[in-house]
């Protein structure tokens, strides 16, 4: 593996650093971001923030423009219909794929993620569901190995990060109920049924979209 330069390490850390803030809500959506005061909070200079903030726009994550400036986006409502639409048919493709033969390995990880995130519902907390329901559907993904779907869906989690941490906070069951959602995916493709699995994943989606789409209770 080649080894990043200190340049490259610096651009690096002030992205993960930044993604990190923004995911988290420390940065709220609507917030306007300045280059300078950016470089002084993570104390370099405002070349690695630049770098940062540009692949932070590419991911749909801030928006640049001359007359506003830097600001962090919230996601609309056409564009998280659009990212649960793309989820549904690029998982359901990876479950179809994966149903009944994975290894040993891969169900030990997944019996794991579902045993913390069980544990994750009775203390109620919510960073740790977040990412959790992130992992799960992360290692149907990397079972298959199809690295393009694994590079779209990382982006796309890590772009509803935020959004899918309001569904937790709005409905206090809703870490449980996802818990349970996710053991019956999980059980229908150990077991080798390809069709119930995509039928429960479908199940599970359609509940997050239907929450954040309707309105504020």
């Amino acid at each position: 593996m080649q080894q990043l330069s200190p340049r490259s390490l610096l651009k690096e850390k002030a992205y993960e650093q930044l993604k990190s803030q923004i995911q988290d809500s420390t940065i709220v959506p609507g917030a306007f971001l300045s280059e300078r005061q950016l470089a002084a909070q993570l104390d370099m200079s405002k070349t690695p923030i630049k770098a940062a903030l540009e692949r932070l726009e590419s991911e749909g994550l801030v928006s640049v423009s001359p007359q506003q400036g830097i600001m962090v986006r919230e996601l609309s409502v056409h564009e998280i219909a659009d990212q649960f639409e793309i989820r549904l048919a690029l998982e359901s493709f990876v479950l179809r794929s994966v149903t009944g033969k994975l290894a040993n390995d891969d169900i030990t990880r997944i019996r794991k993620n579902l045993q913390q995130h069980q544990l994750a519902a009775k203390e109620f907390d919510h960073t740790a569901a977040i990412k959790l329901d992130a992992e799960f559907h992360g290692i149907f993904c990397d079972c298959l190995g199809n690295q393009e779907i694994i590079r779209v869906m990382t982006q796309m989690r890590e772009k509803m990060y935020r959004v899918i941490g309001r569904v937790f906070e709005r409905y206090e069951d809703r870490i449980e109920s996802s818990w349970t959602e996710h053991t019956a995916v999980a059980n229908a493709v150990i077991t080798g049924d390809a069709e119930l699995a995509v039928n429960r994943l479908q199940e599970h989606l359609e509940y997050g979209k239907r929450v954040l789409l309707s309105p504020r209770r």
